[in-house]
């Protein structure tokens, strides 16, 4: 005694839906890189990589072959000045 092919076709439509749900998520993440492979197991060293090239070009993944950095660039650091004992630094 076969199985009615009717009670298989939930199984399917979920398939399908797993199928272009992970579909549609790749290509997210490919367009998020920039049209790069997704990065993955990023360390300290590649963060602070990945995060100078995006105020350097505006794209995480973004690199420039420019050897003078964009004008404001020099204002555009990523570490902040803390107050000191008393606010004497500020």
């Amino acid at each position: 005694m076969g199985v009615p092919f009717e009670a298989l076709i939930p199984y399917g439509v979920m398939g399908v839906m797993f199928a272009i749900a992970g579909a549609a998520m790749g290509k997210l993440k490919h367009m998020q890189s920039g049209g790069k492979r997704p990065r993955r197991n990023l360390d300290a060293w590649d963060r602070q990589m990945m995060n100078r090239d995006r105020r350097l070009t505006g794209y995480l993944r973004g690199q420039s072959d420019d050897a003078m950095a964009p004008a404001g660039f020099e204002l555009n650091n990523p570490w902040r000045m803390e107050k000191g004992i008393g606010g004497i630094n500020g």
